[in-house]
């Protein structure tokens, strides 16, 4: 007779029902939600420190966006990473709130939804629009089809060269509705952010009761600053400071 304990030993569990059973389980997906949030929030600061090089004048933003165009092979391999790592976080939000609203028909007692904080009812809409916006804005800056001065001179555009980035961030931001969207777009990933950071430490389990109220704190003035660096450029090209 074979015991519960040798059958386990003899018949382990596949790779594939294991994988089945973290990605079914709330706790999988939540850790999914958190590793992809992490790797997409060094982007952003990424991202973010090389566009503040706009306030260092055209020669150095140019020769930035100069470096990137002489580097495409591992720039695609870190776009790919990019949309592989999003639309994973996007879709497993929304399976994650799916499964948890399933779970909960009652939605829980109305005075709880009430007293819940305004970034965690709207982290899932918050997260659609960035999701707009960065469509948006690789359609804008990155392929450039939003904008017939996107081209060169010789083309009949507004352009002196292909890495002509600070005129290109220039003229397109003079457009207040472009400048207003990209704004309200950095706000919803801010508040995005100030939640979901803090959300990233108690999945992993690096939040203590000590440390709740520090981590909260920290995770909004890092959203703040996220929030102040993108909207200071088209800020900037507004009052006349970028021209």
């Amino acid at each position: 007779m074979t015991s519960a304990l040798g059958q386990s030993i003899s018949n382990p569990e596949s790779p594939v029902n294991l994988l089945s059973k973290f990605w079914n389980s709330s706790i999988g997906k939540k850790w999914i939600v958190a590793l992809t949030g992490l790797a997409l929030l060094g982007f952003v600061i990424a991202h973010l420190a090389g566009n503040l090089q706009m306030f260092a004048g055209a020669p150095k933003i140019n020769a930035y966006a100069e470096f990137l165009h002489h580097n495409q092979n591992p720039l695609w391999v870190a776009r790919i990473a990019l949309i592989v790592f999003f639309a994973t976080h996007v879709f497993t939000t929304i399976c994650l709130v799916r499964q948890n609203r399933a779970a909960r028909p009652d939605r829980y007692a109305l005075n709880r939804d009430v007293q819940a904080k305004t970034s965690t009812k709207t982290m899932i809409y918050s997260g659609l629009t960035v999701l707009a916006f960065v469509i948006f804005h690789l359609l804008h800056y990155t392929f450039r089809v939003t904008d017939p001065r996107f081209k060169l001179t010789s083309t009949g555009g507004s352009l002196t060269s292909v890495n002509d980035v600070y005129q290109m961030v220039v003229m397109g931001f003079q457009n207040p509705i472009i400048s207003g969207f990209y704004i309200l777009s950095v706000g919803l990933l801010a508040m995005h952010l100030s939640h979901g950071v803090s959300s990233v430490f108690i999945t992993l389990g690096l939040e203590s009761k000590k440390s709740i109220e520090k981590v909260a704190f920290y995770s909004r003035v890092l959203a703040a600053l996220i929030f102040a660096g993108y909207a200071s450029i088209p800020a900037a090209v507004l009052a006349g400071l970028l021209k």
